[in-house]
Parts: C-alpha cells; structure tokens; sequence
C-alpha cells in the first residue's frame, strides 16, 4: 500500500468535546481583548506615527510622519521637566504606599478583637471613586478654608497653598498615598495569611526577637507578594490621571505624563491646543515603560522560581 492511500485512508482527527468547551470558554475574553486592548493600542501608534490635528482627526488624511512626532516630543523641555516630576510622583508614592501598608498588614495580622472592623475601615479610600476622593483632599487642602490649614493654625503654623503651581505636587502625591494604602493592605495581608504560624513560634524558641522574625521571617517570604503589589502599584501609579486632574488640572509640577497626555488629547478648555499626535507618543512612552518593568518582574519571578 502507497504512503498517499495510507493517509488517504487515515481518520480524521475530531476535535475533544473539552477542546471545544475550552476554546469557548476562551472566545469572549479573546474577543475582549482584542476589541478594548489589542484594537485601541495600535490605533495608538498609528497615530503616533502620523500628523493628526482636528481636522484630519475628522476627515483620516493624517500624513505619514514617521519618528518626527517622538523626535519633536522628546526635544522638548516640558517633556523632561514633566518625566522628572512622573518619576518623584510614583517613585515617592510607591515607597509609603508599600511602607505604610506593609505595617498596618502586620499590625492586622495579630488579629485581635476589631482587627476585622478596623481592615475594613482602612478600605473605604478604596472604594470611593476617584472623582469624590479628589474632590475631598481638593476642600481638605484649600488656602483659606482647608481642614489641613485649619489644623496647621491650631499649633501656629502658617498657612500652606498645597495647591499653588510650585507644591502641587506634594499635594497629589500626598492624596495618591493615601488612595494607594488600601491596596497594598490587602495584598500583603493575604500574603501574611499564607505564612505558617509555625515559623514563627520555632523562632520565638530559637530567640529571636519581633524585629529579627521579621526581617528573617516575614520579608524574604513576602518577597513574590511584594514583587507583584511593587508592579502593579508601579503601573497604577504611572496612569494616574483623574485624582491629579480633579485637584489641579495637572497645572504646575503636578503635571505628570499621564496628566500631559491627556491634556494635549482633550485639553482644558475650548482654548486649549489639542495635539492628538503628542499625546499619543506620550502614551506610547509610557506603555513602553510598563512593559519593560513587567518584563523585569517576569524575569525576577522566573529566577525566584529557579531558587
């Protein structure tokens, strides 16, 4: 019999019933992503790479620019001034969000009497939405009638313009740290829940002190949660732009590349000069960022895994 009347006559291979529920199963988020996700970022860069105003936005005549936008973005000096102030926005936010969260996770971990109640309590910032969030710390930091100005007068300290052009940035970043530590609380808390108790009590016996079981104990087992909560806060951070554009507009050094982006997208006002092109290259830039830095966690991840 030939090689040809062989496969000729070979069955056909029929798909697994658990095949085709998996592939079904997987369809709508395939679909999902690719619509809201994969669709949306290369329009992004398209758009990067071609001169888009008003007008050709509407007719889709944008010429082909190449790297002339990201050469134009980058050469320009708000472009650097505005990367620094991004950089101390998340960097700062990141490291007292993590901090402070890591504490009260420990702090809740000894689960006394309204630990419970407390947890959730600390949750509420959280859940509010962002524009309530930002319309709150924008009242609590006002000039002249500021809960935190008031407050600053009862033990004799000036007044402090937290939202004038030369501090707002401390102010957003105030306000992202306080939004921030709710998460990083769940996180590491569920992580210390994944801790064996027994640890602790063989070095209890062994000697060691709270401090040293925690270093020793605590934080080198937190290490994959840690790893994790650092990228996401990292990626959150990076695209923060509604609590900085309620409280400010992103005026002044509050202006972040999020903050920058869209602002040139969709402007302040009707006298604003909207640059559909910059604001794309901006996000571009900044989607290149968090890729690298999911790139440097999977590249942690697999050699903590190797250990």
């Amino acid at each position: 019999m030939s090689t040809t009347q062989s496969h000729a006559e070979r069955p056909a291979r029929k798909i697994k019933p658990i095949t085709l529920a998996a592939i079904g199963f997987a369809a709508p988020l395939i679909i999902y992503m690719l619509v809201f996700y994969v669709s949306p970022l290369f329009q992004n860069i398209s758009m990067s790479l071609h001169r888009y105003t008003r007008r050709t936005f509407v007719t889709g005549e944008a010429p082909w620019t190449g790297l002339e936008v990201y050469r134009e973005v980058v050469s320009n000096p708000e472009f650097w001034t505005t990367l620094r102030q991004t950089l101390i926005f998340v960097v700062l936010s990141i490291i007292f969000q993590y901090s402070i969260g890591l504490a009260l996770a420990v702090f809740f971990n000894q689960n006394f009497k309204l630990s419970a109640g407390l947890r959730g309590a600390f949750l509420v910032p959280w859940l509010l939405p962002p524009m309530i969030s930002g319309t709150i710390w924008q009242w609590m930091m006002d000039a002249d009638n500021g809960l935190i100005n008031n407050l600053l007068g009862v033990v004799g300290m000036d007044p402090v313009w937290w939202l004038q052009a030369d501090k707002s940035l401390w102010a957003v970043i105030i306000a992202n740290i306080w939004l921030g530590i709710p998460f990083n609380l769940v996180i590491l808390y569920s992580g210390l829940q994944n801790i064996n108790g027994d640890l602790y009590e063989a070095a209890a016996l062994d000697g060691c002190n709270a401090w040293q079981r925690f270093w020793r104990i605590t934080f080198p087992l937190l290490r994959p949660v840690t790893m994790i909560t650092l990228l996401l806060g990292f990626v959150y951070t990076l695209r923060t732009v509604d609590i900085i554009w309620i409280m400010t507009k992103g005026a002044g050094t509050s202006r972040t590349l999020a903050t920058w982006a869209y602002e040139m997208a969709f402007g302040k006002g009707t006298s604003a000069t909207i640059k559909y092109s910059e604001a794309s290259v901006v996000g571009t830039i900044l989607i290149l960022v968090a890729l690298v830095f999911a790139l440097v966690y999977l590249w942690a991840q697999s050699k903590e895994e190797e250990r």
